[in-house]
């Protein structure tokens, strides 16, 4: 498979029809045709629903994609890394996380390290652990933001400090509201929606028997959407304290379980694996600033 291929493979999908990706690839439509039908013949299967007037993926295509994608950002990221030359420190440090308070940290942090080195910049993917550390597997991000508790060992890590309380996003108007915290007892039969992360955080345990006794409506990766069906009123959604701050609509208060449950945060990259020379100075950076931020804490 060439890079060129899968490049006109992804537009295709993108457009959904052949003609308007050989205007915006600047190809012949016949020849555009022409690729992806060698590449379909390469792969042994068919990648495309072809109809009068549009082009669809069939099961493999999806699959393909979401391949090609992880291909060409990965190549894009190497080649990158290797125009940044040798006498200055530049490139892109590419850094998953999902919604948390830590980001803030880590952003401040991001900010000093461009004072010193202002040819670095930065690529900030939003998505749960699971898709972070997908993409730590195949090298499309360099370090992760994770919530604990989490499998690390097959990464080098630094803890970040601080800790995020898990609660509830409640309608502002709702009795919910009105308490200072929230118990097991206080959500048993109503509507929730929850994170896919609840098992591996806790909240499952938190709640014990009465678990089994919510109304879960439904699940989500990342608050926004969740947060838009709470502001309907349809229900309220269990997650972290540092994912609520983020959205201050003043129709949706978040409210802290108790007894409380918090969980920490840490940084992680791929061990063992060759560093570009602004990764390298990034992660010596990190362990600078937080080591001595942790000494100031203890003092």
């Amino acid at each position: 498979m060439e890079y060129r291929v899968l490049k006109y493979f992804l537009t295709v999908a993108r457009e959904e029809n052949i003609t308007r990706a050989a205007d915006i690839l600047h190809i012949s439509q016949p020849a555009l045709s022409r690729q992806l039908m060698q590449l379909e013949e390469e792969l042994g299967i068919q990648l495309f629903k072809r109809g009068r007037h549009s082009t669809s993926l069939t099961a493999e295509g999806m699959l393909l994609r979401r391949r090609a994608q992880e291909i060409i950002d990965l190549t894009e990221k190497t080649e990158r890394e290797f125009r940044s030359g040798s006498e200055t420190i530049g490139g892109i440090i590419s850094i998953g996380s999902g919604e948390a308070n830590t980001m803030r940290t880590l952003a401040e942090i991001m900010r000093s390290f461009c004072e010193l080195y202002p040819d670095v910049k930065f690529d900030i993917y939003s998505n749960d652990a699971d898709h972070v550390k997908e993409r730590l597997e195949h090298g499309s991000l360099d370090i992760g933001v994770m919530l604990g508790p989490t499998d690390i060992s097959k990464y080098d890590s630094i803890p970040l400090p601080g800790k995020e309380r898990w609660g509830a996003v409640v309608p502002g108007r709702c009795q919910l509201a009105e308490k200072e915290y929230i118990t097991r007892e206080d959500l048993v039969g109503k509507r929730v929606f929850l994170s896919k992360r609840v098992v591996s955080q806790g909240v499952v345990d938190w709640f014990g028997e009465y678990f089994d006794k919510l109304d879960v409506y439904a699940t989500y990766n990342l608050l926004y959407n969740a947060a838009m069906l709470v502001d309907c009123g349809i229900g309220a959604a269990l997650c972290i304290e540092g994912a609520a701050s983020l959205y201050k609509n003043p129709n949706l208060v978040f409210k802290p379980f108790y007894p409380e449950l918090a969980v920490s945060s840490v940084l992680v990259w791929k061990s063992h694996q060759p560093m570009s020379r602004a990764m390298a100075e990034f992660i010596g950076f990190l362990k600078d600033r937080l080591l001595t931020e942790t000494e100031l804490n203890n003092s």
